[in-house]
């Protein structure tokens, strides 16, 4: 198993809480990670039948199989589970259970509802650099970070179809009561085809051939299940003309890619979303970094009615980070115009300014530091 880097938080939440809570999308490695870490504990998944049947027929006699404690796997399927899982915990101070989910909204919600007090929450995304051995710029953003790519070695073109069969037919049905799934693998497609862009929703839907509150459940779905994220506009209302649509990225570019018909990492280089696949792979790199250190992203992006905009805000403590991604591999003046711009609107100093570049050579400019992708380190 390639090591990963949120299983030091694991360990550290295991500690402190009864409970430990590990959301993520299908395929991110979950299950393998906790039955790794915790090989002792005995391991039951929500998704067999018989076992699912078991617990919400009879939650006390599904427990008391488990006096020790036990790994619950997609538990977002039995949730009435959670209550009793609060009263074991209550009067058995020693108890210990992990649970994992792939629906985030399910899982949040039952869990805050039964179990707040007593479970801690983290969040397993597909691999990050750190745990990619070698990663090449155009075969990174191509490949994605999904685990079987490398422990397996299962092709993209392989695996990608049938992760999506796969969710379409679990979760999709299961959140939704989805038409034609035919109709949401377009809406998946078209949304990959904006990803880096504001998100317009009535032009998403027309796209689409659906209204506009179908699109909106549906843009639920993919937040839920880990597929898509929205990066919001930054709050401070220095004045009417800020854009306040989100923008719209995917927690793993190789979907993407495969979504948009990229075969091979050597068509990136001039495929005309390649910019924007380089920025959300690289805002996706680093939320991912603070998930997997047991943090929750701070980040938003900045755009006015003129154009100016800034690709990403990144609030650490006190300080905002001012980030430009720039998949070219030679840096020119215009890569810090937005930088220069944020500065002179907010008087964020020059210094966390950064640009991030395809490049592997760091240096400091007049408005900030050059940072290559694969050294983003020093970013966070």
């Amino acid at each position: 198993m390639i090591p990963r880097v949120l299983s030091t938080q694991i360990t550290e939440l295991h500690r402190y809480y009864p409970i430990v809570s590990l959301s993520g999308p299908r395929q991110s490695g979950k299950t393998t990670l906790l039955r790794h870490q915790f090989p002792d504990l005995p391991y039951s998944s929500m998704e067999d039948p018989d076992q699912r049947r078991f617990a919400l027929t009879d939650p006390r006699g599904f427990l008391d199989q488990y006096p020790d404690g036990c790994i619950i796997d997609e538990a977002q399927l039995t949730p009435e589970l959670f209550s009793y899982l609060q009263t074991r915990v209550d009067t058995n101070p020693g108890l210990k259970y992990l649970i994992s989910g792939s629906q985030n909204f399910l899982l949040m919600e039952k869990v805050t509802q039964s179990l707040a007090g007593r479970v801690g929450l983290l969040t397993l995304l597909p691999f990050s650099q750190h745990e990619i051995p070698h990663a090449v710029l155009d075969e990174w953003m191509w490949k994605g970070g999904y685990p079987a790519l490398y422990d397996k070695k299962t092709p993209p073109g392989i695996f990608f179809p049938n992760y999506l069969r796969t969710y379409l037919e679990r979760d999709v049905r299961s959140l939704l009561n989805v038409g034609s799934l035919l109709d949401f693998e377009r809406f998946i497609r078209l949304c990959a085809g904006r990803t880096g862009q504001t998100l317009n929703l009535s032009n998403l839907a027309s796209d689409s051939g659906i209204s506009v509150n179908t699109a909106k459940a549906w843009l639920s779905v993919l937040e839920a299940s880990f597929v898509v994220f929205l990066l919001p506009p930054y709050h401070n209302n220095f004045n009417k003309r800020i854009i306040k649509m989100p923008k719209l990225y995917f927690w793993d570019t190789g979907l993407v890619s495969w979504l948009l018909g990229i075969s091979e990492p050597k068509q990136l280089s001039t495929h005309f979303a390649v910019g924007s696949i380089f920025e959300n792979a690289v805002i996706a790199e680093l939320a991912k970094r603070l998930y997997h250190r047991g943090e929750i992203p701070r980040m938003y992006f900045f755009r006015d009615s003129n154009g100016n905009e800034v690709d990403l805000l990144l609030e650490q403590g006190l300080d905002i980070f001012a980030i430009e991604m720039k998949y070219g591999k030679t840096v020119n003046d215009d890569y810090f115009k937005g930088l220069n711009y944020w500065s002179r609107l907010t008087g964020n100093p020059i210094e966390r300014g950064r640009v991030i570049y395809g490049g592997h050579t760091a240096s400091n400019r007049q408005y900030g530091q050059v940072v290559p992708w694969d050294k983003l380190d020093k970013v966070l």
